[in-house]
């Protein structure tokens, strides 16, 4: 495994694999690794014929300052992981590696920045897009693997690639859960062990409204999931919504679309959790 810190370096590097027509995987994090992001890791192994993978913790994406101070970071323990997993290039770049000036770039994703992370997090999604086309300008790979717990995020991450002209492919790969169901997260490490038995329910939540959904109405399903949230005095719902796939519009009725997921935020502990599940 090769790690390096310069943009300069990994970007001669990578211009001799690609000499050599090697196909490049890339597999972008910010750090913490759990099994979630070794399961994109091995699926680039899978499938190309190197694998980079990034750990910058990205200041322009969060949108409250002390979210980013408490963002977990353990790169000693993610370079033995990334070893052990036979990963070939780690770029671990600082902030005024990749941000030698400050990026002014004004990232326009029409009605999918606005609801939901969007509407929750402002300049989430325009922070994501100038890291990530950063690193796509740099890294210039064939395919790039995100996970489908940040649901919105790889809608953004598509509308990117189409509409900045990126000729990547996006593989989104299948959530990764803890043994309780709840939803693999690096923001997990700040859970207590009571956090984390009570944050199970989240997933549990997002089950039974699949179910319900067959016997009951939209309206009723999302009345549901509130309510059984307003009975436990740890969790808080930032939201819930049952959107379709490609527009992330909220739905009404089941039959406005065939592609449905229900997408969820809820706090617990100081933390803030993501998930969803598809119908």
């Amino acid at each position: 495994m090769i790690k390096i810190e310069k943009i300069k370096e990994i970007k001669s590097l990578i211009s001799k694999l690609k000499s050599e027509n090697k196909t490049i995987g890339f597999v972008p994090t910010m750090g913490a690794l759990h099994e979630g992001h070794l399961s994109l890791i091995r699926e680039s192994k899978k499938q190309c014929d190197a694998t980079v993978v990034s750990i910058f913790v990205n200041p322009t994406q969060f949108n409250d300052k002390s979210d980013l101070e408490k963002y977990p970071r353990t790169l000693e323990a993610d370079l033995v992981l990334l070893q052990n997993l036979e990963c070939d290039i780690v770029f671990t770049p600082d902030v005024d590696e990749m941000y030698p000036e400050e990026d002014t770039r004004d990232f326009d994703f029409g009605f999918l920045e606005t609801v939901m992370e969007g509407a929750n997090r402002p300049g989430h999604f325009n922070g994501v897009a100038q890291i990530v086309s950063k690193l796509f300008d740099i890294v210039e790979p064939d395919f790039a693997f995100f996970g489908k717990k940040d649901f919105q995020q790889v809608a953004i991450i598509n509308s990117l690639v189409e509409n900045y002209n990126y000729n990547v492919k996006i593989i989104a790969c299948p959530i990764k859960r803890e043994n309780s169901g709840l939803a693999m997260s690096s923001r997990n490490e700040r859970l207590t062990k009571s956090d984390r038995i009570e944050a199970a329910l989240i997933n549990k939540l997002l089950k039974t409204s699949v179910e319900k959904s067959k016997t009951n109405s939209v309206a009723e399903v999302k009345e549901f999931v509130e309510n059984e949230f307003s009975k436990n005095n740890n969790l808080d719902l930032e939201y819930y919504e049952i959107v379709d796939d490609k527009t992330l519009k909220s739905i009404n009725d089941w039959n406005e679309s065939k592609n449905i997921t229900a997408c969820i935020v809820a706090h617990i502990g100081g933390v803030r959790l993501i998930d969803n599940i598809q119908f």
